[in-house]
């Protein structure tokens, strides 16, 4: 029997308090408290889709910026999932996904390399939706890959929607998260024997 690939993140800065507990091989149980009504409702998405047992309180100086919060969930993220994962081995490596919301359809490939990279070729969404600033989902993103040190590209190929447009790629970050961690071999999925 494999040990429970689980993580648990206590972070403080002077500008965020953050805990997070991550379970890779969970049911989809998941819960987010940031204080941003959208950015939860995302997390929670991320992590049922994901198939991960995922809790994240997150106290942050919103009356500043919501920046600092969204940025440091990502770290916080990133590094718990790092943890979880360990050697990484035995695991897929890659994920991949095309997902449609309506009119709003969005690629992903994920590589869980630990070599950190992001491509983020989503068209900006001006307006808010409900407190949230949709370009900082590109912080999050950036945030999470380099913390996780995964390679990953999220591409827009059609929407107006901002909302549906972003739901769609923690969807399909989520998806192919599910497909890169699953287990289906021995050994680290390397010639180089190391991730």
């Amino acid at each position: 029997m494999t040990a429970p690939r689980r993580a648990e993140r206590h972070r403080t800065t002077k500008e965020t308090s953050i805990d997070l507990v991550l379970a890779v091989d969970g049911t989809g149980q998941a819960s987010a408290s940031t204080g941003i009504a959208f950015f939860d409702h995302m997390l929670e998405q991320l992590g049922k889709h994901a198939g991960f047992d995922l809790a994240i309180e997150a106290k942050g100086d919103l009356e500043v910026d919501l920046h600092h919060t969204v940025e440091d969930v990502g770290i916080a993220l990133g590094e718990a999932l790092g943890e979880a994962l360990g050697d990484k081995s035995g695991v897929r490596r890659f994920g991949s996904a095309l997902v449609p919301l309506d009119e709003a359809l969005v690629q992903i490939a994920l590589d869980l390399s630990g070599r950190p990279f992001i491509v983020y070729e989503v068209d900006p969404v001006s307006e808010w939706i409900g407190t949230f600033d949709p370009q900082l989902c590109e912080e999050f993103w950036r945030a999470f890959a380099v913390a996780a040190q995964a390679t990953l590209h999220i591409r827009s190929v059609s929407g107006k929607n901002g909302h549906h447009i972003i739901e769609a790629s923690f969807k399909g970050v989520a998806q192919s998260l599910r497909d890169a961690v699953r287990i289906d071999g021995a050994g680290v999925p390397s010639t180089k024997g190391t991730l």
